[in-house]
């Protein structure tokens, strides 16, 4: 059961990885055509700017991910019944942890 669980988990992220590099690479292309087509007024710079990255994608997906494996972590060192609906509810709770953590860096780099 273990070695399906991985094989699922190594191919999600694989998928992941490659759709990251897709949309990076078309993202450079448009910039690219924006800037070679000539004259840039201040609509296309304002677009951009939308299209270059902050971090702020990469900071949500490390939020929740650390935040999954350290739920991961935690439910495997409680002691809980087969049939215990527990182990999900913990990591539930750490992946939403993950994405608040996420929305006050985010709040907070917004004030600044």
């Amino acid at each position: 059961m273990d070695q399906h669980i991985a094989f699922f988990a190594a191919v999600v992220i694989f998928v992941i990885v490659i759709a990251v590099v897709i949309i990076a690479w078309y993202n450079y292309r448009l910039k690219k055509r924006i800037i070679d087509s000539g004259p840039i007024d201040n609509d296309a710079i304002n677009f951009l700017k939308k299209l270059t990255d902050s971090g702020a994608e990469q900071l949500k997906w490390g939020c929740v991910l650390f935040m999954t494996g350290l739920g991961l972590v935690v439910t495997h060192y409680l002691s809980y019944n087969d049939d215990s609906v527990l182990p999900y509810g913990i990591e539930i709770m750490f992946i939403a942890a993950g994405f608040l953590i996420y929305y006050f860096f985010i709040t907070l780099k917004q004030k600044q």
